[in-house]
């Protein structure tokens, strides 16, 4: 499969089964995409392709351009970095038979929040049921359970959610605690993280964060006026002014790493990126501004008729971030960070994050649900921490779900990347697991050309500049 765009300039050409990623002149680039559907229809003789597309291209192009630029693509595809075939597909079969090993929890230590952020899936920290703080005895028999279910996974990862976790600090330390002590007996190591709008963050809570947790993801929206709409506290204040000077102390103190400022953008805002370079300009290094999931009745809902509009965002937004680094101004956005020559596993490219199976939500009384998105839906319910996992059927319905399972990403280029998406959206707007959230996986798509073309662009320049 092939998927080729123009973008900044440059004529990119994706092979999807491989992974390879080209940069090539227009006739290159034209001659790709006449070959591709003969290799569909199971054309592979490197002479019948040539004399095929000689004769598809010489209304354009002399013949000697054409058989050159024929000549480079078939040696690129004997290389297998062009038309390469789908190797993954038959992967996939075995992984309902695979032992479940749980290698990481969400710990909703609150169902309870200070703020009443306009978006909340979380009903102000509610999540469908009861304001509730997680006990300690709850927290520490979810600990004991993953590692109990572990298998060999030494690596462990443990993030602290709500609500707003800070409401409920103190079993949020004891817990670290109680943690440490599994390590070296259990032959594990957890990764702590916590996730925080930053109204109760103060240097005690930041001097233990720095010193436990592996990430802290900090909750801000971008510009004042789009953050205090969507983020207020209970009384309709603002909540910007308290927290800005909170979340730099975080970036500084943590030396800009192992820490990110998160916002969501929503059509109160589809001029995005200015929010992207608001929080730059305010010194974060490590950004994230992702779209609101909502439903279509919801006003500030993202709808069809915004993508124009967001596509053309994300564009500039690629520009900003390339010229800002070459200023020596640079900073991470996520969506934009990819790896092309490592990048994650092929079980991982295929399944995505692992809801249901190797990650877990936990509720402040100890119920066991895929993902937070999915907690409060009884007919998700997995089990408790007291049982462990009951409901095996919903477990081997998420085993299930992978890029193959999904029609719609079957046939998309960016299947590799974001592995079939996020399968709580998918449910909220298809009612299936392996149905598709349309409008996020047109965002998604844009936003994979773009940081495609970002590396293209940098590795440009080290090139010229060697």
């Amino acid at each position: 499969m092939i998927h080729q765009y123009k973008n900044n300039g440059y004529n990119i050409v994706m092979d999807i089964n491989s992974g390879s990623v080209h940069v090539v002149d227009e006739i290159t680039y034209d001659i790709i995409s006449l070959m591709e559907p003969l290799v569909k229809e199971g054309i592979r003789d490197a002479e019948t392709l040539k004399a095929a597309v000689v004769n598809l291209a010489n209304a354009r192009y002399s013949t000697a351009e054409v058989e050159e630029a024929v000549g480079e693509v078939l040696e690129l595809q004997e290389a297998g970095q062009l038309f390469a075939p789908d190797i993954y597909e038959n992967y996939v079969f075995d992984f309902k038979n695979r032992q479940t090993v749980v290698k990481a929890l969400c710990l909703h230590i609150a169902h309870d929040c200070n703020l009443a952020c306009q978006y909340c899936f979380a009903e102000e920290g509610e999540y469908h049921g009861r304001r509730a703080l997680m006990s300690f005895e709850v927290g520490k028999k979810a600990l004991d359970f993953l590692v109990a279910n572990s298998g060999n996974r030494v690596n462990l990862e443990v993030d602290f959610f709500g609500g707003e976790p800070l409401m409920n600090w103190q079993v949020v330390k004891d817990l670290v605690a109680y943690g440490r002590s599994l390590e070296e007996p259990n032959n594990k190591k957890f990764r702590f993280t916590l996730t925080t709008n930053g109204v109760l963050l103060n240097e005690e809570i930041l001097e233990f964060a720095n010193r436990e947790m592996a990430n802290v993801v900090c909750s801000i929206d971008g510009r004042r006026e789009v953050h205090d709409r969507m983020r207020p506290f209970r009384g309709g204040q603002g909540s910007y002014d308290l927290i800005v000077p909170k979340f730099q102390r975080v970036a500084q103190t943590r030396g800009q790493m192992n820490y990110y400022v998160r916002g969501t953008f929503t059509r109160y805002n589809l001029d995005f990126a200015e929010d992207v370079k608001h929080l730059a300009d305010l010194g974060f290094k490590q950004i994230s501004v992702e779209p609101v999931v909502a439903q279509p009745q919801d006003d500030y809902a993202i709808r069809q008729e915004d993508l124009p509009r967001l596509l053309e965002e994300y564009d500039a937004l690629a520009l900003e971030i390339i010229k800002r680094r070459k200023e020596g101004r640079g900073f991470n956005f996520f969506h934009f960070m990819i790896d092309l020559e490592g990048g994650p596993c092929v079980a991982k490219r295929l399944s995505g994050c692992g809801s249901g199976t190797e990650y877990l939500a936990v509720t402040p009384w100890g119920d066991f649900y895929p993902c937070h998105q999915f907690v409060g839906q009884d007919k998700f319910l997995l089990g408790n921490v007291e049982e462990g996992i009951t409901n095996t059927a919903v477990r081997d319905q998420f085993k299930c779900c992978n890029v193959y399972a999904k029609e719609k990403c079957r046939k998309c280029f960016a299947r590799f990347y974001c592995s079939g998406g996020c399968a709580a959206n998918a449910y909220n707007f298809s009612g299936d697991i392996n149905g598709a959230y349309d409008i996020g996986c047109e965002l998604q798509k844009k936003r994979v050309e773009c940081a495609i073309m970002i590396k293209v662009a940098e590795m440009e320049e080290e090139s010229d500049n060697d």
